[in-house]
């Protein structure tokens, strides 16, 4: 009896794992549409998303209503660290929960590539930042006085980059989580350190020499600096540019990240 050939088993070009992708407008711009299309059926969180910062600013308000200069003081601050927080809680939540229910699965199986899929959440998160970081800009300067020496317009710009910032945050963080409440404990991991090193409770440089250095290296360190660049000067400084690109570059940085890390399923 002929002995039969051996099955032909897979050759290590098979094996290789197949390159990435390149980023396509289309297919980001498609992602997006979908993602949008989805929260459109969950008005509470776009009403989290958008209103949630509003509300914070109103009560920070009226809680140093015999204060005004307070308010203004870190009312600059808080308009832009408000967005980053809501935003990073909603991103996170939202992927994982594409990842657990088998939804990122399927569409990597498709021409999707991994880039392609934070570019497109990053792009409809970031439309939804856009009225949230506008809608809180306008309410804090012309609805509650909030006092700027400088142009409300870089405010707005600082509270969406630090809204962008959060976005990215979440899109990363929700790699690491297998559900829910895991995403939520990231916060105080994530969110805490920088809120309590950023400036906002006591002047950076004032801080022992340690955290001073460790501030140094958090994106919302500079979120806040750029903040009170413009509560303090008339014009756009060069301080202002530095740190609105260093907000810009950790939200760009982070992206990728998440980009690398993005995994199919919860194991």
């Amino acid at each position: 009896m002929t002995p039969t050939a051996p099955t032909a088993g897979p050759t290590p070009a098979t094996l290789r794992p197949a390159p990435p992708r390149a980023l396509n407008l289309s297919r980001t711009t498609a992602t997006a549409t979908r993602v949008l299309r989805q929260l459109g059926h969950d008005p509470r969180t776009i009403a989290m998303m958008i209103l949630i910062p509003c509300v914070m600013l109103f009560l920070l308000r009226y809680v140093f209503d015999g204060s005004p200069r307070t308010f203004d003081n870190i009312g600059a601050s808080l308009l832009g660290i408000f967005p980053l927080i809501t935003m990073f809680l909603v991103t996170s939540i939202a992927t994982l929960r594409e990842r657990t229910s088998g939804t990122l699965e399927r569409l990597l199986a498709m021409p999707l590539g991994k880039g392609d899929l934070i570019a497109g959440y990053a792009l409809a998160f970031g439309a939804l930042a856009i009225v949230q970081s506008a809608l809180a800009t306008g309410l804090a300067v012309w609805a509650l006085g909030l006092d700027v020496t400088g142009s409300p317009w870089l405010l707005l710009l600082v509270a969406l980059l630090d809204a962008l910032l959060g976005t990215a945050l979440g899109l990363f963080v929700s790699a690491f989580a297998a559900s829910e409440f895991q995403a939520v404990q990231f916060m105080p991991a994530v969110i805490f350190p920088q809120l309590l090193l950023c400036g906002l409770f006591t002047p950076r440089d004032k801080m022992h020499p340690v955290l001073e250095a460790i501030s140094d290296a958090l994106p919302m360190s500079y979120a806040v600096d750029g903040m009170n660049e413009v509560l303090r000067h008339t014009d756009m400084t060069a301080a202002f540019v530095r740190d609105a690109l260093v907000v810009a570059g950790c939200a760009l940085l982070v992206l990728a990240l998440g980009a690398a890390t993005l995994r199919r399923r919860t194991a």
